[in-house]
């Protein structure tokens, strides 16, 4: 059988972006699989109405391939799901992509070096030297553990898996969350739903989304002149690499971010008591900040009602809160994100000496920098464990880790090594370091976020500035790493 150089598991911005900057380092043997029918990844899978992204257009690209062509400050999930497009088209990776192609798990052969992926339906394994494993935080959507979910006689729609086909029509909603995509999704399904009933568990902090169309002049100023483009990119990236201040750590700045959330909140709603309820009782940055305009002004139309009560059940009509009430409705919207593996693999794992990367993870993820794991060679994540930006674009923090894994590939086939394992010890430093810095973070202040596991264990986020993380991956440190070479006839 054929082995590959590289497999690329993931067909989203992580995979499409290593196969780019493989291409680019002149390594051309490798292969994308992907699950699905269709490119796309996390924009795929997001249509929901009002779908868009929270950080600014300039910095949600990659900078070796930017696009003049925004239209928007922040952009929908269609154009950024075209911009996907236009780089497979552009960089001609279609033959390289397999769709349909779902892995059921990776195994280590120790012996020869290479990794065989498992594929559903298939027979034969894909065999590979390296494994950049692409799936994306945000590719399972997650249901929330309520009693009686099951029972629900209506419509049952996820914001990831959006039910095109229904009409909202004069229908009675109910919107369980109201987290990131609640706050895009809710205003729009007012203008059309009978009723909206939104059930909250935590206010969060939404500050002001300035979303402004882009002029066609700025537009060509930038397709004529890319250093007009990359400038107006710093601008934004040390822009919000300032806000880290106040949003990873507890300052002075928290509080200004708190004050802008709690202007926002003043002028756009009225009412005392619908303030109170919607008032943050955490420190800015210790959850996802917010973006809208929309969402206060939404939640005070006539036809929509803000439910804080616990939800105590779902039953057959509708749902059941704590002081016995039953708010029927003809469909449950579940704005509640996604399941990330915070702990354990969304595929099983098999490394060096059958030992198996969900035993590992059990309590929590962990890697070195985010991009390697001890006892697994020649496998690289994206979006690692302890990668998750607060403050700053995904892409920042993706491109380090793309160029930090292709010039460890590079040293693979370079130097015909059958294994590239990186030392258990520098891993442990490492993330001992991590949680240290983590510890005086606002996301470990004391709320209840998805970015922690039930012992409160941080797997997710980076503590510090982008402009560190990308320190961390400039160079592949080999003295960090167990290097073995192939030997004769491998």
């Amino acid at each position: 059988m054929h082995t590959l150089d590289v497999a690329i598991i993931g067909a989203g911005f992580a995979g499409i972006g290593a196969a780019i900057r493989l291409q680019q380092h002149g390594i051309h043997n490798f292969m994308i699989v992907e699950r699905a029918a269709t490119i796309g990844g996390t924009w795929r899978d997001n249509t929901y109405p009002g779908a868009a992204c929270d950080i600014p257009s300039r910095l949600y690209c990659y900078s070796f391939a930017p696009n003049p062509n925004w239209t928007h400050t922040y952009s929908g999930s269609a154009e950024i799901l075209d911009y996907l497009h236009a780089l497979v088209t552009e960089h001609r990776l279609r033959p390289y992509i397999r769709l349909g192609h779902n892995v059921t798990g990776l195994a280590f052969d120790e012996r020869t070096g290479v990794w065989q992926i498992t594929l559903e339906g298939r027979a034969l394994a894909m065999l590979a030297r390296s494994v950049v494993l692409a799936a994306g935080p945000l590719a399972n959507p997650s249901l929330p553990d309520i009693r009686g979910i099951d029972t629900y006689r209506g419509r049952k729609i996820h914001s990831a898996r959006w039910d095109h086909d229904y009409d909202f029509t004069d229908k009675r909603v109910a919107v369980i969350g109201t987290g990131a995509s609640a706050v895009q999704i809710i205003p729009e399904l007012v203008d059309t739903a009978a009723t909206v009933k939104v059930f909250q568990r935590t206010p969060g902090w939404v500050l002001p989304r300035i979303n402004r169309r882009t002029n066609n002049l700025v537009k060509q100023l930038y397709r004529k002149v890319p250093l007009a483009e990359r400038l107006a990119r710093h601008a934004w990236f040390y822009g919000h690499e300032s806000v880290a201040v106040g949003v990873v750590w507890n300052s002075p700045l928290t509080r200004a971010v708190e004050l802008v959330g709690t202007a926002q909140l003043r002028r756009q709603v009225e009412d005392p008591w619908l303030r109170r309820q919607l008032t943050p009782n955490f420190r800015a940055g210790c959850k996802r900040l917010l973006l809208s305009d929309e969402y206060y002004p939404a939640l005070q139309r006539a036809n929509c009602t803000l439910i804080t009560w616990p939800i105590a059940r779902i039953c057959e009509e509708g749902i059941r809160t704590a002081e016995g009430v039953e708010h029927r409705a003809d469909c449950i919207v579940f704005a509640t994100g996604f399941d990330v593996s915070k702990a354990g693999t969304p595929i099983p794992v098999v490394g060096r000496d059958g030992r198996l990367l969900a035993e590992e993870w059990a309590r929590g993820a962990y890697a070195y920098k985010s991009v390697a794991v001890s006892g697994y060679p020649n496998l690289f994540l994206t979006f690692g464990p302890n990668s998750g930006p607060g403050h700053n674009s995904a892409f920042v923090y993706l491109e380090a880790q793309l160029d930090y894994l292709v010039r460890a590939v590079g040293t693979i086939l370079e130097r015909n090594l059958r294994m590239l394992d990186v030392r258990r010890d520098r891993q442990d430093r490492y993330n001992a370091a991590i949680q240290r810095r983590l510890a005086a973070t606002t996301w470990n202040s004391g709320c209840r976020s998805w970015y922690l596991t039930e012992d409160r264990f941080n797997p997710t986020m980076y503590p510090g500035f982008a402009t560190q993380y990308v320190h961390h991956l400039r160079s592949v440190d080999l003295d960090d790493y167990l290097l073995v070479e192939s030997t004769a006839g491998q």
